[in-house]
């Protein structure tokens, strides 16, 4: 997944456990073990507000796009050509 969640790292930084992060944003645990772990398929922009608000980040901070290698890192050619 070229999406990479960086939520556990923040909270290593900011010093913060799972447990309470969940209580601030009104998250359940589990929902930020899910984040944590990357496998969500979103997250709506409200939730990653709050949880910017508590960790004091911007969501470059949690979430990093990472090139998937089967498409190259700048995506298909504009000429329809395929990459090498």
């Amino acid at each position: 997944m070229p999406i990479i969640v960086n939520l556990d790292v923040m909270l290593a930084k900011r010093k913060i456990r799972s447990r309470e992060l969940a209580s601030r944003i009104e998250l359940t645990e589990a929902n930020v073990s899910l984040l944590k772990s990357g496998k969500v398929r979103g997250i709506r922009f409200d939730t990653l507000e709050r949880i910017c608000a508590v960790l004091d980040c911007q969501p470059g901070d949690i979430l990093e796009y990472v090139a998937d290698n089967a498409v190259g890192a700048l995506g298909p050619r504009a000429d329809g050509q395929k990459s090498a």
